[in-house]
């Protein structure tokens, strides 16, 4: 079922969102070749709690397991839902975050990939026009549209440079729970899928192979790789849809102006 939201359930998300985008960029200020993905996950929990919040993915269920972190980090050919570790980050590297945070009720949830030094050109172009397809997407979030108009602008986009679009992960409402109805395909037909409402709102997630779009997953039933093992590129904003269209709720800006004063990270 599709539970529209009142403006004050906007307000308390886009809050929520303003928390998250902080949180990032306190992360983002860390990521340099060096660090283990773990330290990471650290920085994002104790910003959340610092802030009367809890990490939306901590202790999140699916069937009998629970995820232990609160951020997925997933690391050039892994596409989404990497496990913070041991892993220690290296010049060239991407590496996308993607967290929530949960307070009064609500979720948000965003992702962002990072490009580290020196990193491929082709690479770039990958998260650049990942990036892009992101906004293509969401500026397709009107009421009387429908959620294969959002999957069409970011398919025909990005598959019209040879790259692999994902089909078994989706996009996804938010609100009182992380995941909630409608799923969100990054892939569709103009005019099909849900319809959507003023009120809703979704998470709009391109996740874009370098390669080919086939996935594997590991052994730890979490990590979900490109079965070529090409890079893959992770953008996510949660928005709702208003009455003359999009209105995001999470933000990229404070990760934004980490980047412009990084000599590390490259501004994509």
């Amino acid at each position: 079922m599709i539970y529209l939201k009142t403006p004050a359930e906007l307000a308390i998300i886009q809050q929520n969102g303003e928390i998250l985008g902080k949180c990032h960029a306190e992360v983002a200020k860390a990521i340099v070749p060096g660090v283990s993905t773990l330290a990471l996950d650290k920085i994002a929990y104790e910003y959340i709690k610092d802030n009367a919040a809890h990490p939306s993915f901590l202790n999140y269920q699916v069937g009998s397991q629970k995820y232990a972190y609160s951020l997925c980090i997933s690391v050039n050919d892994v596409v989404v839902h990497g496990l913070p570790g041991e892993l220690i980050l290296k010049e060239g590297d991407i590496i996308s975050i993607d967290g929530g945070v949960y307070k009064n009720g609500y979720h948000a949830d965003s992702a962002y990939t990072y490009a580290i030094g020196n990193v491929a050109e082709d690479v770039v172009q990958l998260l650049q026009r990942t990036k892009e397809s992101l906004y293509l997407g969401l500026n397709q979030a009107a009421p009387g549209k429908r959620v294969g108009d959002i999957g069409f602008a970011v398919q025909s986009y990005t598959e019209s440079f040879g790259y692999g679009v994902v089909r078994e992960l989706v996009g996804h409402g938010v609100g009182k729970k992380l995941h909630e109805s409608p799923e969100v395909p990054n892939y569709g037909r103009r005019g099909e899928g849900a319809k959507l409402k003023e009120g809703m709102v979704i998470a709009i997630e391109p996740m874009i192979n370098l390669g080919k779009r086939q996935i594997s997953v590991d052994k730890d039933g979490w990590t979900i790789r490109t079965q070529d093992r090409k890079p893959s590129a992770h953008f996510e904003h949660t928005i709702a849809v208003g009455k003359e269209g999009p209105i995001i709720l999470t933000t990229f800006a404070p990760i934004e102006e980490v980047i412009k004063t990084s000599t590390v990270l490259l501004n994509i």
